[in-house]
């Protein structure tokens, strides 16, 4: 799989993004009280996958950045993964549980980006396949 510039500017963004979420994982989980405090009604579930999920971002930029296969499986896992969370996270909401609006666009943004990833390499993939003689 080669990784076309468009693919490899989705790679870098998805590194920084990924830096990022372990940064912002990282206060909400083992910062300080008043830190985790002005985080408001966190979903303890949603905040350490996200947190875990932040190292694979990086991981699967990487991958995708140098054009390895393993990196488009990698985000096509992560759009996954966050799809279950994401109808956890609304399962929580339905029953009542206590949450941050913010989660919710937090979790559509990863969720779109990734999906978005997974189906631009998965195309560029099928092209590949289809110009291979």
């Amino acid at each position: 799989m080669t990784s076309s510039r468009f693919m490899k500017a989705l790679a870098a963004v998805g590194m920084v993004f990924g830096t990022l979420t372990v940064f912002s994982g990282w206060q909400g989980l083992f910062g300080d009280a008043a830190t985790r405090a002005a985080l408001g009604h966190t979903v303890g579930y949603v905040l350490w996958f996200n947190f875990l999920a932040g190292f694979a971002y990086v991981a699967a930029g990487l991958g995708l950045w140098r054009g390895q296969r393993w990196g488009l499986w990698l985000a096509t896992a992560l759009a996954l993964g966050t799809a279950l969370v994401a109808a956890a996270f609304g399962l929580h909401v339905l029953g009542g549980g206590a949450f941050e609006m913010r989660t919710v666009g937090a979790l559509a943004l990863r969720l779109g980006f990734w999906a978005v990833v997974a189906a631009v390499g998965w195309r560029q993939a099928g092209r590949e396949r289809q110009a291979r003689p």
